[in-house]
């Protein structure tokens, strides 16, 4: 009965392409033609910081970054390479109420993050907006793809325990140094005894520079997390 009325719900509503609302087979999902655009990122990539290496380039290695600097991810992961088309899936999602991407995108973040679940994860925990930013934007893009990854991947998601405590101008209106000022001492992780000793995966839409998640991943290591990984949809790419 459940199957008949689908059929006929897709007869009145078919599926539409997320991208450009060409008709489908398959709900939340893209038409052939713009899921060739998109650019997903695969092996080489560095083993800590996931940033892409050449294609002749060795499995296993670091980057230049990770070998001089200590940082406080145990691995940073993202599924496609921020351009014109995943950033228009992106942006409708975070800015214009098409809430319908974030199953595709949620599915991306899985697949991405498949390394890092295999190597333990504890809690999954979204990166947070201060309360003034969630009362302009109605909802944080960042929890609901959090909350459909911890039903992917039966990880239990944390929305409490990281909190953003001061208001920053938007990212994308800073450059790099700008980027690391503006979120430093941001957040804080109120409830301690809920972080001590936990595996944590950050989740987040777009890594650019990585000082967001930088900052967030140092409170909660000073919470006591065991390790602080990120997954993003997507992260920017000089070379790729």
């Amino acid at each position: 009965m459940i199957k008949w009325l689908q059929k006929i719900f897709d007869i009145i509503l078919p599926p539409r392409c997320l991208s450009c609302g060409k008709v489908i087979q398959t709900d939340n999902s893209l038409c052939p033609e713009c899921f060739s655009h998109i650019r997903f990122i695969s092996r080489p990539f560095c083993e800590k910081c996931g940033t892409p290496f050449p294609e002749e380039t060795g499995d296993g290695l670091l980057c230049v970054n990770c070998l001089r600097k200590k940082t406080p991810f145990r691995f940073c992961r993202s599924a496609v390479a921020y351009d014109d088309f995943s950033k228009k899936l992106i942006l409708d999602f975070k800015f214009f109420d098409h809430i319908e991407n974030k199953i595709l995108l949620a599915r991306w973040l899985y697949l991405a993050g498949r390394d890092i679940f295999d190597a333990g994860v504890d809690l999954i925990i979204p990166v947070p907006l201060h309360f003034t930013r969630m009362i302009k934007r109605k909802y944080n893009q960042s929890a609901m793809l959090c909350s459909i990854l911890s039903e992917m991947s039966h990880v239990p998601a944390d929305y409490k325990s990281l909190k953003k405590i001061r208001h920053t101008r938007p990212q994308v209106h800073c450059d790099g140094k700008q980027r690391l000022k503006n979120v430093k001492n941001a957040f804080c992780v109120p409830h301690q005894e809920n972080i001590k000793g936990k595996r944590i995966v950050l989740i987040d839409d777009v890594y650019t520079t990585g000082a967001t998640l930088r900052e967030c991943a140092k409170a909660l290591k000073r919470a006591g997390a065991k390790s602080v990984d990120t997954l993003t949809v997507a992260r920017v790419c000089d070379q790729f």
